[in-house]
């Protein structure tokens, strides 16, 4: 007990908070030059500013040829680190929550230098991915440089994970929200403050390059009544199935993937032929699915082109993700919640019901979603609330997270996060009481 008043003095030493300005700034930096020169290679090439209409416009050949050259080629990067492991978010779970962890700079940003050729190329893939496992990576090189002891170097850690979702979505709450629900699996003062802190200033900076405001835009939908929460509750349970469907075939397409006599490049150019064969009927699959999302919040596509784009990003994804082409499927996730949620709207408002716009089911299904496959219901409602800046669904995006988290973890008890860790034989169980301490394999029993 009589070291515990030190150590805390400790955490906000001029060294510590030096390398915690230090690790906000790095994230920061990184996130904007990864999102500029996706946005300047895309200009280079095709006079646009995003990959989906840059894929739109391109003759079907192309369409089917980009993803396979960007994910031949993301293939190839991996070589480089194929007898390393790490710079995966579990990693970074791991590296807050047991101090371990291969949080390595060289293996993250040669990941993310793949992410960067598949992406850019249309494959179906979030760019949050490079942009969070940087920034935890970032925690740890920075604290081992400076010298900083190894329990505060989880915290740095932490907080460079949430500077990186912070600068990926423009969400500095949120950002706190998924390190203490996912990362950390626990709130503390020495985390909590440290990774506020890191919030702010990796956010200040990321909208002071790529402009302020929600990343979607303002949205003002409206809750017609008390009695519409049920027809959101409906939304839960719709978008949290959907999500664990997505995620379970994912997960097929891994084991579809990953055979002995199949490997890279030739394993992730494989998966980019899958994807660019959706990508040739339904090219706007292509990318993480900001554009598409956004249009749909909008109202602005058809609903047979919705239903298009769900099944269809479905599909694209596992095969990109599953033969290996490392990304995220966050906002991948957030567009098969927001297509599933317009949908049931709109069959609400079709049925003759008194509800809401289907864009706000869309968000509340974007939020569901993104709960059930994290298990992280906090994060996501704040996550949806930050990215619209729609106040008047709050309550709705509340109930459709718990709902869907639920229901979630009644279908499976392991996230699309912990399942990864599980696979490594690393157990990730919490209680009331905190971490049922998630055990490495290693240590003795």
């Amino acid at each position: 007990m009589d070291g515990h008043p030190a150590e805390r003095r400790g955490r906000w030493a001029p060294r510590f908070l030096i390398a915690l300005v230090l690790v906000a700034v790095a994230a920061a930096g990184f996130a904007i030059v990864f999102r500029t020169l996706l946005a300047e290679a895309v200009r280079a090439v095709a006079g646009v500013t995003n990959t989906v209409d840059a894929i739109a416009a391109a003759a079907w050949w192309w369409r089917l040829a980009f993803p396979v050259l960007g994910a031949f080629a993301d293939g190839l990067w991996s070589l480089l680190i194929a007898r390393r492991e790490g710079g995966g978010v579990s990693d970074v779970m791991e590296a807050v929550a047991l101090g371990r962890g291969q949080l390595s700079v060289v293996v993250t940003l040669v990941k993310s230098a793949a992410s960067w050729c598949a992406i850019v190329c249309g494959g179906s893939l979030g760019r949050e991915g490079p942009l969070i496992q940087f920034g935890g990576t970032a925690g740890h090189a920075i604290g081992v440089r400076i010298g900083i002891a190894a329990e505060d170097r989880r915290v740095l850690v932490a907080a460079g994970t949430a500077a990186g979702f912070a600068a990926a979505y423009n969400t500095p709450l949120a950002a706190v929200a998924f390190v203490l629900e996912v990362v950390a699996g626990l709130a503390v003062v020495e985390t909590v403050v440290p990774t506020l802190v890191a919030t702010v200033i990796a956010t200040a900076l990321t909208r002071a390059a790529v402009g302020p405001g929600p990343l979607y835009g303002m949205r003002a939908f409206v809750l017609t009544g008390a009695g519409e929460l049920l027809s959101y509750a409906g939304v839960a349970v719709l978008a949290g199935l959907g999500a664990f469907a997505f995620t379970r075939l994912v997960a097929v397409g891994e084991r579809v993937f990953h055979r002995a006599w199949l490997r890279a490049p030739w394993r992730q150019a494989l998966g980019g032929l899958g994807a660019g064969l959706v990508v040739v009927f339904v090219p706007a699959v292509a990318g993480n699915g900001y554009e598409p999302l956004d249009r749909v919040l909008d109202g602005a596509l058809p609903l047979d082109a919705i239903a298009a784009l769900l099944v269809a990003k479905c599909l694209a994804t596992s095969s990109s993700v599953g033969s290996g082409s490392p990304g995220g499927v966050f906002t991948p996730t957030l567009l098969i919640g927001g297509c599933s949620g317009y949908l049931f709207g709109s069959a609400l408002g079709a049925a003759g019901l008194d509800v809401g716009p289907p864009g706000g089911y869309a968000l509340v299904g974007m939020a569901a979603a993104i709960a059930a496959a994290t298990h992280a219901p906090l994060m996501a409602a704040v996550l949806a609330f930050e990215l619209s800046g729609d106040y008047a669904v709050v309550l709705p995006l509340v109930l459709a997270t718990a709902l869907a988290t639920a229901l979630a973890r009644s279908l499976h008890p392991d996230s699309i996060y912990t399942a990864e860790l599980r696979a490594r034989g690393v157990s990730w169980n919490l209680t009331i009481e905190g971490h049922d301490a998630p055990r490495d394999p290693a240590a003795p029993t």
